[in-house]
């Protein structure tokens, strides 16, 4: 499994992002442009309370039925010709997909952007037999061409502008012509042109798959998926398990919030339906379709107290209000699921071990939940992590230690009025100009952009009594 973006530890990410100017004005410009947008479409959109409420609904429906939706689902896929594999794990997908690239002797691979095939790490299992796959959304392929990893779950180039973009477009692939995005986009978009035409299978994710009729939805900006999904002779569409919808009527409610929650429009550029592969007397589409339904841990999250989080279906509007992501941006969390969505998601799949300070990258101001268009309850999502990870015993010894002895006190009177009466008188002599002359631990980081108050030399109680 491949969630991980960096080795670096979370402090060093962090600090690097904060001093990352292009970023984060990249960052702001974006989240004020997209949130503009969003509240237009909102505004437009009317009863959009209610509307979350039904998005809520059948979300957690399908979820309360997974199992039923998920026969039915592959029934009608086989039944329109395609093929239908259950990956339990990261490993058993990228395996059922390397055998059939292997089957069909495929050296061109064409990719729409996927989440989950980021987070199960195909592309790397895919090269290491030599083939070459090729990202054909644009800042999917601009990142894929310098070795950078996404840092966003809809616009994974987003802390890139676009006088690097050309820097990088010219180092890595002879570009000549200036930094306007129209002119850099007809330049990629005239390479990938041949990938397309050569390409022996085309990999793409899934936004929703409809039970119904085995049909597999695809929403993007870009003409890049129609081509991958349609030109070469193998299909393999890739999907979280819990990304279902029972028909195609709940699946116009859930794209009507995915395309105003994620860029703030009434609908995305390309809503594409495919049902399987081409049938006899069709001129267009693929011979083979592969659907791979992946788990890789989500039949774990159903089941814990953590299943609300599988009602997202990925708009990234919790990144697009978050003012942690907006001063660390997404390559600060090191996952490829970053902001809220990533601080719950991201320790569920890959573990404690590897993000147990994820859910400390949040001020629990809630921003997240207000937008969510499905409602989950992001905030309260990342204080249980926050109440797990203290119950383990994962924290910081030194922050264990604090938590003992301010709960030893706090049960004792006696010893809480001795401790701030003394603790005032200590302060009054340490504390100058607002800082302690002994920076350790959190107080240190706290006090790098804040001042201590002045103290006093007097507890709070002393102050009143005194004051009558």
């Amino acid at each position: 499994m491949s969630l991980k973006t960096s080795n670096l530890a979370f402090k060093v990410r962090v600090d690097e992002q904060i001093h990352n100017e292009m970023m984060r004005k990249a960052v702001v410009k974006a989240q004020e442009t997209i949130g503009a947008n969003r509240q237009k479409m909102v505004d437009e959109l009317g009863n959009w309370e209610q509307w979350r409420d039904l998005s809520k609904q059948i979300r957690n429906h399908v979820l309360a039925n997974l199992d039923a939706y998920l026969y039915q689902l592959s029934e009608k896929v086989q039944q329109n010709g395609g093929k239908v594999f259950f990956a339990e794990t990261a490993e058993e997908a990228t395996a059922y997909i390397r055998q059939v690239a292997l089957e069909k002797k495929a050296k061109t691979i064409v990719k729409s952007k996927s989440m989950v095939t980021e987070e199960i790490g195909l592309n790397s299992v895919l090269e290491k037999e030599g083939m070459k796959v090729v990202e054909t959304d644009l800042g999917e392929y601009l990142l894929q061409i310098v070795g950078d990893k996404p840092s966003h779950i809809v616009v994974p180039a987003i802390h890139k502008d676009r006088y690097r973009i050309r820097e990088e477009l010219h180092r890595a692939v002879g570009y000549e012509g200036s930094e306007q995005p129209e002119e850099m986009n007809a330049f990629v978009r005239k390479v990938l042109r041949k990938d397309f035409l050569e390409a022996d299978i085309g990999i793409s994710g899934c936004n929703f798959a409809v039970a119904e009729t085995g049909t597999v939805c695809l929403v993007t900006n870009e003409g890049n998926l129609r081509l991958a999904t349609t030109v070469p002779k193998t299909h393999i569409a890739v999907m979280g398990m819990e990304r279902l919808a029972p028909t195609f009527q709940e699946v116009d409610v859930l794209i009507t919030m995915l395309a105003r929650s994620a860029v703030g429009a009434k609908l995305a550029a390309y809503n594409t339906w495919l049902t399987g592969p081409r049938l006899e007397g069709e001129t267009d589409g693929p011979e083979d379709f592969h659907l791979v339904i992946v788990d890789n841990g989500r039949s774990k999250i159903l089941e814990s107290e953590f299943k609300e989080v599988l009602r997202c279906i990925r708009c990234g509007a919790c990144l697009n209000t978050c003012p942690a992501y907006r001063q660390i941006g997404g390559h600060g969390y090191g996952s490829i699921y970053p902001g809220p969505i990533g601080s719950v998601i991201s320790p569920l799949l890959g573990g404690y071990e590897e993000f147990k300070e994820l859910p400390y990258a949040c001020s629990l101001c809630t921003a997240c939940n207000s937008v969510c268009p499905v409602k989950i309850p992001l905030a309260q999502l990342i204080l249980k992590h926050r109440e797990n990870i203290a119950q383990s015993g994962m924290t910081p010894a030194i922050e264990r230690l604090s938590i003992f002895g301010f709960n030893l006190a706090n049960a004792h009177p006696t010893l809480w009025k001795v401790g701030v009466n003394v603790g005032a008188k200590v302060a009054s002599k340490f504390i100058k100009n607002g800082k302690a002359p002994i920076q350790v631990g959190a107080l240190a980081e706290w006090t790098k952009a804040r001042d201590l108050p002045s103290a006093e030399g007097e507890s709070f109680r002393s102050w009143f009594k005194n004051r009558g």
